[in-house]
């Protein structure tokens, strides 16, 4: 299913590289005259970052060195490696690192030499070619040597692996460009119908792939592939080999890698990634109601620079649409389908760890219960987002680094969002481990355990956006209770408190050794009051306390009752906010 979805988005982009080419990053041009010779190296980055992408032949290599037709990287084509750079004095006296710097160079030149060789066998076999005699001619004249001389050499030679070609002066095309390579392209053979194999993809008979293109991920190899077959090691089967296996024919293997490079793209908006994992996701149709759907998905999920967008309207945005979607407003064919694909890096593979599919409109529903389950009382000034992906991740971990949360996590809420399933315990957990160290229950925690919470626990025990003064749930009420004791506490101390840092851990999960002694200290705060405060304390209070057991606090929390604590406690610290002027009417002071 995978790779028919992928063969499917080639055939319905209509902007993708047809069939025998792809579109490659080329950093740098060597711009040569029609005599070969070395004018200046041109960049072809943009603002020094991205590279631009030209059409080219489409090819592939495993290990085994292979020249690409006229562009390459720095071994390839300038018989350069890091190894070219002499070693430390001390390293120079270390034989084993001697041999293997020897080795690497030794390697490098082998694959400049085919590269070389390539170059002199088209110029023979296309004796019109001014661009490919031109290439000739500037190795035999020694070029290269010129071209380290160029005030870009120590760009460069930064990027080993970064490709370069050449450019004839006067000509906007670069020479991997040029025409005449179209004949280079693999050609299907013909061969008898009877004989041909049945494409795994499309379903017709065709000429299969032996091997595949290779499609590099973070983390992996650069021959890594998607779908491979060893050979002579147990998998093959009737005296087939390789690809033969499980046929696939060669337009359909040329169109799924190409959409897949094409997803993978620097600037696409169909992935993002978290730690080692690679996430792309795509629809079925090339609609706008489809388009929009990817691009609020990125705007979700993707990391967005927030300083250089305004959160609040994009998250806006991404509900708004989704909700559209959903309801009907942005019409969809019940046919449009939307694709998840998890990749990571495994040796010389890539192996899936994720693969969805669903209805477009179900899937907006997921978007959307993600939403619902996430949204609770914010009275923040900026009000700025708290529903992506990347501040979830924030708010658990260690000064805020993805790097510190559990390696599978991510991924797990991931899941959680796309699949509507329950939010992984290890989220939840984290979550209070994080409030604990620093006795901060923001508007992001409290949401993440209420998401949690109302999606193990049916309706009825479900937790409200806003405070619920209905809710009997003792840990709740004990939330409730600590943030109103800390309030009084702050109101009597002109905005100080203690009873945070000294009892919080404690109130959330072993309210029954604690309480007593803050309610003793309450009624001292409360005398610092004027009258009209204290009522209005003792009355909040009571109200409260009223629900709590008949047996007293619990001498213990479950670790649901734990975030329910925190939540009970966030939504009255919120409460007190809004009631800011009848506290004020009361005589409180501020």
């Amino acid at each position: 299913m995978i790779l028919k979805a992928l063969y499917d988005y080639y055939n319905r982009s209509g902007d993708l590289a047809p069939t025998g080419f792809e579109d490659k990053e080329i950093s740098f041009a060597i711009v040569i005259d029609s005599n070969g010779k070395f004018i200046r190296v041109e960049d072809c980055r943009i603002d020094n970052k991205v590279s631009r992408k030209f059409l080219v032949i489409k090819d592939s290599r495993t290990s085994a060195p292979k020249p690409y037709l006229f562009y390459d990287n720095l071994e390839y084509v300038l018989n350069y490696t890091k190894e070219n750079e002499p070693l430390s004095q001390e390293d120079s006296l270390d034989e084993e690192k001697v041999a293997i710097r020897e080795k690497k160079i030794a390697k490098s030149k082998e694959k400049h030499n085919l590269f070389v060789q390539k170059c002199q066998s088209l110029s023979d076999k296309y004796p019109n070619s001014i661009e490919f005699k031109a290439v000739s001619l500037f190795y035999a004249n020694d070029g290269l040597k010129l071209v380290m001389q160029d005030p870009l050499w120590d760009d460069m030679k930064k990027k080993v692996g970064a490709n370069v070609s050449f450019l004839l002066q006067g000509c906007t095309q670069i020479v991997a460009e040029a025409k005449e390579l179209e004949n280079e392209i693999e050609k299907t053979e013909s061969t008898n119908d009877d004989l041909l194999p049945y494409c795994l993809i499309t379903g017709n008979k065709a000429v299969s792939v032996e091997t595949t293109a290779a499609t590099m991920i973070p983390g992996s190899q650069a021959t890594a592939k998607l779908v491979a077959f060893q050979v002579n090691s147990g998998y093959d089967s009737y005296g087939k080999s390789k690809g033969n296996n499980a046929p696939i024919s060669k337009e359909a293997e040329a169109s799924y890698t190409t959409a897949l490079n094409k997803l993978l793209a620097k600037d696409s908006h169909n992935k993002f990634y978290v730690g080692n994992r690679t996430f792309l996701f795509w629809a079925s149709s090339n609609n706008e109601v489809s388009k929009k759907a990817e691009e609020e998905l990125f705007r979700l999920l993707g990391y967005v620079d927030d300083e250089e967008d305004d959160p609040n309207r994009r998250i806006e945005q991404v509900r708004k649409t989704f909700n559209s979607i959903y309801s009907g407003t942005l019409h969809t064919n019940l046919d449009d389908r939307f694709y998840f694909l998890g990749l990571a890096p495994n040796a010389a593979r890539i192996a899936v760890v994720y693969w969805s599919e669903s209805s477009l409109k179900d899937f907006a529903k997921r978007i959307l219960d993600h939403f619902n389950d996430m949204e609770i009382v914010d009275n923040r000034k900026d009000k700025k987002p708290y529903y992506g992906l990347r501040q979830i991740i924030s708010t658990i971990a260690l000064q805020g680094k993805s790097s510190e949360v559990q390696p599978n996590l991510p991924e797990a809420i991931i899941k959680s969002i796309i699949q509507g399933a329950s939010y992984p315990y290890s989220l939840v957990s984290a979550c209070l481990k994080r409030i604990r160290a620093e006795q901060d229950v923001r508007v992001t925690r409290a949401a993440i355990i209420k998401a949690y919470l109302n999606r193990i626990n049916d309706n009825n025990q479900k937790i409200k956006v806003m405070i619920d003064k209905e809710n009997i749930n003792q840990g709740y009420l004990c939330g409730r209770l600590f943030a109103t004791l800390e309030y009084l506490q702050e109101r009597s101390n002109n905005g100080l408190n203690s009873i945070r840092s000294r009892y919080m851990n404690a109130a959330s999960a072993t309210p029954a050794a604690v309480f007593a002694t803050i309610l003793n200290l309450s009624v001292h705060h409360a005398e610092k009051l004027e009258k009209g405060g204290q009522i209005f304390f003792e009355q909040l209070k009571s109200e409260i306390i009223d629900k709590i057991s008949a047996k007293g606090f619990p001498a213990h929390l479950s670790l649901q009752d734990q975030g329910r604590f925190m939540v009970g406690y966030y939504q009255q610290r919120q409460e007190f906010y809004t009631k800011k002027e009848k506290i004020e009417n009361n005589n409180v002071e501020q």
